[in-house]
């Protein structure tokens, strides 16, 4: 097997037991816009696979993401599973956006619906979350994910276990 051009890739992140700790003082909303604006690190996931929250809002929460070869599947296109967990984060974190301090969430149940292939030409796409019923014990939102022409690469659904408080 011959080497066909190998490339490298330096992921650092922080600790996440001290975010994870933090968010258990705030409410989820001022915990998702203290990361936001860079108060907080992002968790290492957003780290490893390179997205960022650029929006927050009570319900709601958009983050970015610009395609790379390191997200490559053996066809030439983003795997789906980075698909599946950036629309797993902003739908998780929207339900988040709706809790106090002290309580969590974490995903039950998650369905991706692809629409069309993600590539590098694509450019950034943003995954938003919405949530559609938050209850005491569980919280439901959807999700999609667009490009900067709004044209729509994935749809997704969530139910979320209410964890603490």
């Amino acid at each position: 097997m011959s080497d066909s051009g190998a490339r490298e890739r330096q992921v650092t992140w922080s600790d996440p037991g001290a975010l994870a700790e933090a968010g258990q003082r705030m409410s989820g909303l001022d915990w998702l816009d203290a990361m936001r604006r860079g108060d907080l690190p992002m968790p290492p996931v957003a780290a490893l696979l390179g997205f960022h929250v650029t929006e927050v809002e009570e319900g709601r929460v958009a983050m970015v993401l610009t395609p790379a070869e390191y997200h490559y599947n053996p066809i030439g296109a983003v795997h789906g599973g980075v698909i599946a967990t950036l629309l797993d984060s902003v739908m998780t974190c929207a339900v988040q956006s709706r809790l106090a301090a002290g309580q969590g969430c974490t995903t039950l149940e998650i369905k991706v619906n692809y629409l069309r292939g993600v590539v590098t030409a694509t450019g950034p796409v943003t995954a938003e979350g919405r949530v559609l019923h938050l209850g005491r014990s569980t919280g439901m939102a959807e999700g999609t994910l667009t490009d900067a022409a709004g044209r729509r690469y994935a749809h997704a659904t969530t139910t979320c276990m209410i964890l603490g408080g």
